[in-house]
């Protein structure tokens, strides 16, 4: 392996290459057993879930609002769209096939 002098010391600072820049044969560790997690009570989870609740930024009632009227303009413009594309598709498809 090649290296410039700054990755061999900065290799060599880390114990990953000897002197020559010749990589060290290190034995790996075996990972440590799983510790078994503790579950938290339903009280404690609703707590915490009220905490975290307290924490959150909500929208006024009229940005809230506004949105919804946003959503519900672009659900039914779309839906008109789709019912549209299907009738013309579904018309070509008939004169297509009937002739």
């Amino acid at each position: 392996m090649t290296l410039n002098r700054q990755q061999r010391r900065m290799l060599q600072r880390s114990g990953d290459v000897d002197g020559e820049g010749n990589p060290v044969a290190q034995r790996r560790q075996a990972p440590a057993a799983p510790r078994p997690e503790e579950r938290a009570g339903a009280r404690q989870f609703l707590r915490e879930v009220r905490q975290e609740l307290k924490k959150v930024a909500w929208p006024s009632r009229e940005t809230t609002i506004k949105y919804s009227i946003v959503v519900l303009a672009n659900v039914v413009v779309l839906t008109a769209l789709m019912a549209g594309l299907d009738w013309v598709f579904s018309e070509f498809v008939i004169r297509l096939f009937s002739a």
